[in-house]
């Protein structure tokens, strides 16, 4: 079926080089070109006092693809809710769910209009499946949930699994982050599955705290790490899969050397909605 337009046709927000942006501040961070100097400054403040933040991107993006692996492989999950794309890059969600699974269907959604701009020439399918792309913002969920296009490319009286990756710490505490979440699993169908990363000082010494609470105070939207105690919270009420949640390169690793928590500075966990 390849792409289908999504409420991307309506168009989003005027693109802004001169603002940094998430999701192109995590291109960047992943060595991708789809940023602006904004974002690279902005990216290179961060390093300066976090020097492996690189490493923590690269270790979310690689949970996100375990976690789809299993889903779409031994969970047999058909249809994916990806909130929070950000850019393009090798092995998206789809790629991966349909490399497994050529019939899964996949809902992208990201608010940056550079990922819009991406999505309509990147985000294809395999003719097995559909792949769909929405210009949302997470704070909204009720908007996600209507969209047509949300509604038409997901079968909502099946699995869904709803992903959340690195995108909640940037919902303050004012803005309901764990209300939100709550209504995007209230309306999934039982069977489904929630997977959430989420950013943590826990692991940091204070003064890599301070320095990062410092810069902190420049960004938009700004940055809310959260404790274990917090991120778990997320999850009230689901049953987690093994290993719970864990730091986020300790969830079902491959073979080989791993980065210590205080690299990966996140939390990650995969639940069932029952």
């Amino acid at each position: 079926m390849g792409i289908e337009q999504g409420s991307d046709e309506r168009g989003g927000p005027d693109l802004d080089p001169t603002r940094p942006h998430p999701a192109r501040r995590y291109n960047y961070w992943l060595g991708g070109k789809d940023n602006f100097q904004a974002d690279r400054d902005a990216g290179d403040a961060i390093a300066r006092v976090f020097p492996h933040i690189r490493t923590a991107a690269r270790e979310n993006r690689a949970f996100m693809q375990r976690a789809v692996r299993h889903l779409a492989g031994e969970a047999g999950v058909r249809q994916f809710l990806d909130i929070g794309t950000g850019l393009p890059t090798a092995d998206n969600v789809h790629d991966v769910a349909q490399g497994i699974a050529p019939e899964s269907r996949i809902v992208y959604v990201d608010n940056d209009p550079l990922v819009l701009s991406h999505a309509r020439a990147l985000l294809t399918s395999s003719d097995e499946g559909a792949t769909a792309y929405i210009d949302a913002d997470v704070r909204d969920p009720e908007k996600i949930l209507a969209d047509p296009a949300v509604r038409s490319t997901l079968d909502w009286s099946q699995p869904i699994a709803l992903q959340l990756v690195a995108i909640m710490h940037f919902v303050e505490d004012h803005e309901d982050p764990y209300g939100i979440v709550s209504r995007l699993v209230a309306a999934l169908p039982a069977g489904s599955y929630l997977m959430l990363s989420h950013a943590t000082f826990d692991p940091l010494d204070p003064e890599t705290i301070a320095a990062m609470n410092a810069i902190n105070e420049g960004i938009k939207p700004r940055f809310s790490p959260r404790t274990f105690d917090e991120v778990a919270t997320f999850f009230t009420g689901l049953e987690l899969l093994d290993p719970g949640i864990v730091s986020v390169q300790d969830w079902r690793p491959g073979p080989g050397p791993r980065p210590s928590a205080a690299e990966a500075t996140g939390y990650a966990a995969v639940a069932r909605i029952r």
